[in-house]
């Protein structure tokens, strides 16, 4: 068991470089081209998260048909394809940049990169509060059977990389990239909040029916969740400095993996105080949170001071 999990740790990391290196190359390869990068940011982002719902479907029926040590293996061996793939038609050098020198100067990136940090804490913070450990156990409690609930949790993932990647659909853009996504980052983070509110009004009143109101009230938090977090994405690529991009994509998925923790820690201890209920309260709250924090967000970028040592 101490085996697998220091696996499970190891797998961990190298997903989240990967995402990194991704999203910075994202950013290398747009151009300037206006909604070039909102486009591509939105498709890898939505294509990966279906993927992964894929994945859980795939993970059950191998765990199924042969096995957890074969599983892996076949995972491996896919795992092999795509490392073949990327040393063949990846430039070597793609993307690389300068790194910081000092963790003071890690932490000191500029004040939309700390407020979009800040604010991604509280927006998966607030997702997992409740799915993680409420959602999973609520409808468990409810009566349905193990397969219903991961086949179910399974296709919201789908679903949201669905929507993910049609998010540029969906939000009006501008021409210098922050006067029209900001504003679209406050107004889905505030619609986002009123979903887990609502729920938990009705949980509280315990209507009929609860645990497909809560399938139902899922499904509009996925969509407007999609809608932010494909947001977001843009936007720590539109402020992050081209220098920098890597490093400054690393600090915003670190916030990202701290809100997920603090996600999934009290999932379970507010589920376990107060069952569903109060999960869906600390999730209205983390997304309160979250859309006060999103109203400084800059709308447009600083200007950057010339370089003295440029001559």
């Amino acid at each position: 068991m101490a085996w697998v999990v220091g696996a499970q740790g190891i797998c961990g990391v190298a997903k989240d470089l990967t995402k990194t290196a991704s999203k910075s190359a994202i950013k290398a390869t747009a151009g300037e081209a206006s909604g070039r990068l909102f486009k591509w940011v939105a498709f890898f982002t939505g294509s990966k998260n279906a993927m992964k719902g894929v994945g859980f479907f795939l993970g059950g029926v191998l765990l199924q048909a042969v096995g957890f040590q074969a599983a892996l293996w076949i995972m491996a061996a896919g795992l092999s394809i795509v490392l073949a793939a990327v040393a063949a038609f990846v430039p070597p050098l793609m993307g690389k940049s300068k790194a910081s020198k000092s963790a003071r100067e890690l932490f000191a990136k500029n004040r939309g990169i700390n407020l979009l940090a800040a604010a991604r804490v509280a927006l998966f913070g607030a997702r997992d509060v409740w799915f993680v450990v409420g959602v999973p156990v609520f409808l468990y409690a409810s009566g349905w059977t193990f397969t219903m609930v991961s086949g179910f949790v399974a296709l919201w993932t789908i679903g949201y990389g669905v929507v993910q990647a049609a998010a540029p659909a969906i939000v009006r853009r501008s021409n210098d990239g922050l006067s029209a996504e900001v504003p679209a980052a406050r107004l889905w983070s505030a619609l986002l909040a009123v979903v887990p509110i609502g729920l938990a009004v009705l949980v509280a009143m315990q209507v009929p029916r609860l645990e497909w109101v809560v399938v139902a009230g899922l499904g509009l938090f996925g969509f407007a969740f999609a809608v932010n977090s494909s947001v977001h994405s843009y936007l720590v690529l539109a402020y992050a400095g081209s220098e920098k991009a890597a490093e400054d994509v690393g600090f915003y998925y670190a916030a990202n993996a701290l809100g997920r923790f603090f996600g999934t820690l009290l999932s379970g201890l507010l589920y376990q105080w107060g069952g569903l209920l109060f999960s869906l309260v600390g999730s209205a709250a983390m997304l309160l949170g979250c859309w006060l924090i999103t109203l400084a967000l800059p709308a447009r970028l600083a200007l950057r001071a010339p370089d003295p040592a440029a001559g």
